[in-house]
Parts: structure tokens; sequence; C-alpha cells
């Protein structure tokens, strides 16, 4: 109904940026809230591209889900996803070009707008879309060829503005896709510079990089998209799982996946700064109901967001005080009358209905709050209570910053109570008070000297920090216990920051997705605290925090548990409950025993036999624990010793393989003698594989066409063929000779002879293959064959499953394949059996020739008269 409503507006009001989202005051209790005048707030913002009006939005929002609910992208992950959404922002506005509707990119550039590296957009995202067809895309090269970018259709956008009409969600102005556009860039766009323009800025999350980057990404922008001008995000409706909370039910709407996963999400952009979780407290301390704030958004429409940065990081909420907290409670109504301020401005009316009186809390006068002094002098109505100094300013406690830090440049510590000034506060006791005494003695030394010292200590102590480290993971982490940090002294928030920082790192390596420490650690002090009671109950805060705050406990011996709870899964420890059911069990078993051989004991010396056998137990598998260690220390350093040794063996032997394997590179060749040819030259390896394949396909063409028993013929057949493969040979090289140049290879003879063999080589494995091919074909028509495959044709048709049909279509084909396989095989076995006799009859000839006779061989008449008088010619 939004879109629709949307689509019917005039492109003119799109751009809307009225007041027309601020919420409504709702609670039962209203306050008067200081709203700022329209167009006082934010004006200064009015070129955010966060600042989107209305019906902009709710354009823009219908447009993105029509796109992700597309058929080609509905099933796909979060990557391809948001890739989507980039290429279809960065699509060109119909002009009736040929390139409408197109972008150009390339993938380094969407690898930078997603988080993630080139490789994994040309492997994961981009194959994945155009599988879907959900996008077409198409290289552009340059005049040599070279790839220069990529040119991207969204199938979608084409489908929508060739079939589905102007009114199609997605169906976008050129306007309108530009402020697409701008809102990506600022939510997560990289940034770039210009040469002739203004920078661009990176975004919000143009740092977030790796696993989990682009689920980030697209969630932010749905989350913006579905959030007014107040920026408090519109939840869901309908029961949701505690444990998630309605924040994440809402995002997992959105996004498409589970509460759990959504959860995670959500405390990723929460420590990004982005997203602001908070959760009312009542008088019985127990959380209410969530709220989830788009910070960013909240900026863009210049809304008070001070007070939900500052608790971003903790479950606390200032609102709502403890019951033994100091102060007096105010009604709802006259605090809003004294202008507090509520977290929202405008759109935190609801926050009035927060502020409750705890059931132990004692009535009292109305005072104005200690936390914004925004009360002019002239609204003094002479309560009890209040300020009668000359500057009208409002009463405090006797104790409040009486630890505090001293800023020379805030100068907080400079001023004195109005006690001091305008006297006592009841008018009982005019004499000032040891706490003004120090107080302004305290002042003075600020001023004076520049570093503070507190009264009644004897050595100086070092200037403490009010709020909490600036670091955002510590800021999370440190949230639940914001009170007790500043009630410590320099040196041990220097200490303790240390001690969360390495807890912190500790954390990360137990996890399995980044970035979950901070929240782990949050969640313990807040355990801790319960445990405790309260921050009041906690009265040395350093040892509380060093020794039971942050260090963990292990009730078994998994690194990652911490009081029975899985740090990685949050879920109950399973190798504790283990650990109790063999106690029970080893308990039960122990005191079975005890029953059996001392039926007549008490209770008492029951108990105490019990206890006694059970500690000789622990101390007996104390004993075979750290037997067990030792010899499980043993045994690692036989390992290792065996690992270290199996290295060095393998370093040796790859030395020697390498050393040998230079003394083989250094052997000239055996054929022609050039250096450093490894014992045989590459044109020389050719020449001797050529001679080999050139016999192979003489005994191979001899197999099938000539008598093996007659010499003759297989010599003959054998001749043909070396016959037929050298002129192959000499044709191959007549036309390598038509296609390179000749005055080259006269150049360079070498590079001629290396080119003919390789020629020959190729043209001789050619030859051997189809001379092969032949002879199969050739065998596979004699008789055995022919026998082999009737037989194999009938045993095949004899099958049970063809009995009832041997002449049907199917045993009929079954039966022909079993045949021709046959016939291949008998084929193949007669090639075999022909070939290893040739070469036996080849070897047995070849021993013949080269045997000599021992002793002086005997002369001829014709060997005498050849000799005798003269040498022989040349050629004889």
């Amino acid at each position: 109904m939004a879109a629709s409503a949307a689509l019917d507006d005039p492109l003119g009001e799109l751009f809307d940026n009225s007041a027309d989202e601020a919420p409504m005051l709702t609670g039962q209790r209203s306050a008067l809230r200081s709203v700022p005048a329209s167009g006082q707030a934010g004006d200064e913002g009015s070129d955010d591209p966060l600042r989107l009006g209305r019906k902009m939005r709710l354009r823009l929002l219908a447009a993105v889900q029509a796109l992700l609910a597309d058929p080609s992208i509905a099933g796909l992950k979060d990557a391809p996803k948001l890739a989507a959404v980039v290429l279809y922002a960065k699509s060109r506005a119909p002009k009736g070009e040929k390139n409408d509707l197109q972008t150009s990119i390339w993938g380094s550039e969407l690898g930078r707008w997603m988080g993630m590296k080139e490789s994994t957009v040309h492997h994961k995202v981009l194959p994945v879309l155009r599988g879907s067809d959900a996008l077409h895309t198409q290289v552009v090269r340059d005049a040599k060829g070279h790839p220069t970018g990529l040119d991207c259709l969204v199938m979608p956008l084409w489908n929508a503005h060739h079939g589905g009409g102007a009114g199609h969600p997605l169906a976008l102005s050129k306007a309108e896709l530009a402020t697409l556009l701008r809102l990506l860039e600022a939510l997560f766009g990289h940034g770039w510079t210009p040469e002739d323009k203004e920078p661009t800025p990176p975004g919000l999350l143009a740092g977030r990089t790796g696993k989990g980057a682009a689920t980030d990404r697209l969630g932010l922008l749905l989350m913006v998209l579905n959030t007014p001008a107040s920026g408090w995000l519109q939840l869901c409706g309908g029961s949701v799982r505690k444990k998630e909370g309605r924040g994440a039910a809402t995002l997992a709407r959105l996004l498409g996946c589970s509460p759990s996963g959504a959860r995670k999400v959500l405390a990723r952009l929460t420590e990004a700064g982005v997203v602001a979780r908070q959760h009312r407290e009542t008088a019985t301390r127990m959380r209410g109901r969530g709220r989830v704030r788009l910070l960013p958004v909240a900026r863009a429409y210049g809304r008070t967001v001070a007070s939900v940065e500052a608790v971003q990081s903790s479950e606390t909420v200032f609102l709502a005080r403890p019951d033994g907290a100091f102060g007096d409670y105010a009604p709802a109504d006259v605090a809003g009358a004294l202008g507090t301020s509520g977290i929202g401005g405008a759109e935190g009316g609801e926050s009035a209905g927060d502020q409750e009186r705890p059931d132990g809390a004692e009535l009292h006068a109305v005072h104005a709050s200690v936390v914004t002094p925004v009360v002019p002098s002239q609204l003094s109505c002479g309560f009890s209570g209040e300020g009668r100094g000359g500057e009208g300013r409002r009463p405090e406690r006797v104790c409040v910053r009486e630890d505090r830090a001293v800023d020379g440049e805030t100068g907080v510590a400079a001023s004195a109570p109005p006690v001091a000034e305008g006297g006592p506060l009841r008018g009982e006791k005019p004499k000032e008070s040891p706490v003004d005494e120090r107080i302004g003695q305290r002042a003075a030394g600020a001023v004076a000297g520049g570093r503070p010292k507190a009264v009644g200590w004897e050595k100086a102590q070092q200037q403490r920090r009010v709020g909490l480290p600036a670091d955002l993971g510590l800021r999370v982490a440190l949230g639940p216990v914001s009170g007790l940090w500043e009630r410590l002294s320099g040196w041990q928030q220097d200490q303790v920051e240390a001690a969360a920082k390495a807890e912190l790192a500790r954390l990360e390596g137990l996890l399995t997705l980044p970035g979950g420490a901070p929240r782990l650690l949050a969640d313990r002090l807040t355990d801790r605290l319960k445990e405790t009671g309260g921050e009041t109950l906690v009265d040395r805060p350093y040892p509380w925090l060093i020794r039971r705050g942050l260090v963990q406990r292990q009730a078994c011996t998994d690194r990652r548990c911490d009081d029975g709870i899985r740090l990685d899964t949050g879920g109950e420890c399973e190798n504790c409950n283990n650990v109790l059911h063999i106690r029970h069990a080893r308990r039960a078993k122990i005191a079975a025993q005890v029953d059996r051989e001392l039926p007549g004991l008490s209770e008492g010396e029951r108990r105490r036999v019990l206890e006694e056998r059970l500690r000789e137990q622990a101390a007996i598998e104390a004993e075979g624990l750290v037997r067990r260690l030792e010899q499980a220390r043993a045994e690692q350093a036989r390992r290792d010793a065996a690992r270290a040794a199996a290295r060095e063996r393998a370093e040796r032997e790859r030395e020697a393989a390498a050393a040998a394997e230079a003394v083989r590179q250094a052997l000239p060749c055996e054929d022609c003698g050039q250096n450093q040819a490894a014992g045989l030259c590459e044109t020389c390896d050719h020449r001797r594989q050529t001679k080999t394949l050139i016999g192979e396909a003489g005994l191979i063409a001899a197999a099938w066409s000539a008598d093996l028993t007659d010499p003759g013929t297989v010599a003959a057949a054998t001749a043909k063929a070396r016959t037929a493969i050298g002129n192959s040979i000499a044709t191959a090289w007549q036309e390598f000779l038509q296609i390179t140049d000749v005055a080259m290879l006269e150049a360079n003879p070498h590079a001629a002879e290396d080119a003919y063999a390789f020629a020959a080589f190729q043209t001789a494995q050619q030859a051997v293959q189809e001379y092969q091919d032949n002879a199969l074909a050739m065998l596979g028509r004699t008789e055995e064959a022919e026998a082999e495959a009737r037989r194999a044709y009938k045993a095949e048709q004899g099958r049970p499953w063809f009995q009832h049909n041997p002449n049907g279509a199917d045993a009929i084909a079954a039966a022909t394949k079993a045949a021709d396989a046959a016939r291949e095989r008998v084929a193949e076995y007669l090639l075999t059996v022909r070939l290893e006799q040739l070469r036996e009859q080849a070897a047995a000839r070849t021993s013949k020739r080269t045997a000599r006779p021992r002793g002086r061989p005997e002369l001829t008449r014709t060997s005498r008269k050849r000799w005798s008088g003269r040498p022989p010619r040349c050629g004889s």
C-alpha cells in the first residue's frame, strides 16, 4: 500500500522532507517535551543522503523489496543480493539509447562496494547471478583486446521496463536512481576522489570487510528504508522469541534469515556504531520493551541522539534508578516541564513513562533533575529543596563530583556548589561544612597548579577519566560497569582497561565469528553484577573488576566454558553436564558401598564415612590425572621429536635430490653433445621418440595384415608403414614451411632441426593412433571376435529381467551393446597377443645379429684378397 501510494504522487513530492514522520507521544503518562520548531533542527543536514522524505523512502523501499523478491534473486545468498542492488542503483535511466538500463563496472570496484575480494566476486557472486538469469554481462575490451570493464544488465529491471509498465516498482526515474545510489554511497560506499570533482567520503560500513560484510550492508540498507525520520526502526508485531528480541525478529523478516542470524547482524551493527539498542527498565530491575534506533538517520534529521549513544553499549537505561540510589524522583509531568530531555528529543516521548519511582523509595518533595541544568532562574517557585544561590542554579548532592577529575578546558571543577555561595540549604547551620571546604580547596588547587589533589589523602592521585575509553569495543564491554569505572583512580582505570583488552583478545580467539567478544564480556559483567546485587553493593570496585568481574570461571576443563555456559554458542556446556553426571554417579556408587558394608551406621557417621571415601576417591583420581598428564607430555615430546627427525630427513632428501638434479642437468646430450642438456636435449629426445613410434606403428600394421609365421610378410608390412609415416612427415614439414618464415629457419639451423623433430614426433603420434584404431577394427571382424560377440549377445538376452521378452526393444539394445563390448575386448586381446609375439621375434633376430664368435675370425679367400695390398675404399 505504501509503494502504491508513493507511485501515485508526482516526482516533485518525492523529495518532500517535511516532518510528517514525527512519532506521536504515546504512553500512559504524558510529559511536556521541548520540541524544536520546524526548520530549526536539522537544517544543516538537508543535503544529507539519509534525509529522505516519506514518499521517496517508501518508493525506494518498494523498489528494493521488488528486486529482492524477484524469482531469479529471491533464493540467492546475501552477497549476490547486495550485488544486484548495487548494480541496480548504478544502472542508467532509460533515454532511448542502446545501452539504456546498463551499468559499467569492474570486479574490483564491485568487491569494494560489497566488502569482499575481487576473486570472490568473480567466483561466488557474478556466476551465481548469471546462472539464475538475474544478470547479463559483457566484457568490454580496448583496441588491443585487453579487458577494461564489464557491462552489466540487471534482468528484473529490464523486465520491469519492457513488461511491467511505468507503474512497476522497479521502474525508477533518473532522479530516484540517483537518490538510491547516494544512499548506498552514504551507507557503505568505499569512497573515491575524482580529479575535477569533490571527493566522496567513505560510507558508514566502508571499513567492514570479510565474512558477513555483505549481510551487514544489506541489513543496514533495509533497516534505513524501514526507518522514519525519528530514527526508531518500525518493529514487527506478533510473538517473538525472548532470546533474540523483537529487533532481531524484524531484521530477520527483512533479510529472510533466522532470528539468531539476524541477532548477530544486529550486534555487529551495534558495535559499528550505526545502531543503538535499548531496553526500558522497571522498578523490578527487569528489562522492558526493546527498541532499535538508526543513529545516522536520527542525526540526518537533527534528532537528539547523545543520550542514546551514551547507553548503547550497556543494557542500563539511566531514566530509572535502583532502589538504593541517592536523589529524588520527580513525576513524569514535572520532569518534562522542567526541561528534562528524552532520548530522542521530539521522538522520545515514550520515555516519559519509564521515569517511575521504585517501590522502596520514600515520598519526597519534588526536586529538579541534576543531569541537565536547563531551568532558568525565573522559574523559581520557592518549593522545598530549591537552590537559592545568586545564579539560580539547582542544589546538588553533598558528595556530587567529590572525586571527579579536573579538566582545565571545560572548567567543570572550577565551579563551586551552590551551598557554598548562597548559604546553607535549610538555613540551620550557617557555617560551611567540611565537604564544602574540601571542594573549594580542590577547585583552588586546580586553578593554581593544574593538577587536582584529593583532600584527606597523603599522596597525589593520578587524574582519572570520567567517561569510558574511546575504543568502541571497550565501551561495549565495560558499559554495564560504567558506574564502577567512575569510582576508579587513574592508575586503576589503566589497569582495568589493559585487563579488559587482554580478555577481549582471548575471547576473540575462542569464537568462530569475529566481533562478538565485547558483547560476551558485557554479558559476563552483567551476570556478575546480578550475583553481587548491583553496583551499590560493590564497596571496592578495582578488586571486584580484576578478580571477579573480568575473570572467566571455568566449571570444567573446556576452555570455552564460563559458569557452565559455552562462550561460542551461548548454550549450556555439555562437558559440565557430563562432569556433574559422573560426580553424582560416583557419589551414589560409593554411598551404596557404604550402606552394603556398614549397614548399622547412624546418619552423621554415615555422612562422615561417605565424605572420607569421596576424598580418597578424589585423591586417587587426581593422581591418575597427574600420571595421564605426564604420559601425554611425554607422548607429545616423542611426537615432536619424531616430527623434527622427519623434517630433517625430508630436508636431507630434498637437498640430495636437488644436487642430483643439478648434476643431471649439467650432463651433455648423448646424441649431439649439446652442453647442459640433462643427458638428452629436446631435439634428440623427439627423434628417439619418433623412431620408437614408427617401429610401433609398423608392428601394429603387421599384427593384423601379415602372417606372423612368415618373416617376409611381416617385414613388408612394417616397411610399408614406415614409408607411409615418412611421407606423412615430409608432407607435414612442407605444410609447416608454407606458414613460417623460411629465412628465419635458415638463419638458425638449430631451431630448424628442433622444429622438424617436433613435427615428425607429432605426425608419428597421430599415425600410431590411426594404425591402432584400424587394427582394432580389423581384428574385431575375425572369427574369434564374432564368436565372442554372439555368445555375449545370447547371454544378455538370457538375463532374468529379459526372459519374459527376449526380443523386445530393450533386450535387443542391451544385447547389442554387450556384443559390441565383447567384440572390442577380443580385438584388444588379439592385438596385445600379436604385438607381444612380434616383439619376441624382433628381439630374437636382433640377438642373432649382434652375436659374435669368440677368438680370431677366420679370413676367407675374398677377405684375404680384399685386405691384402690396400685399405678398403670409402663406402665399401
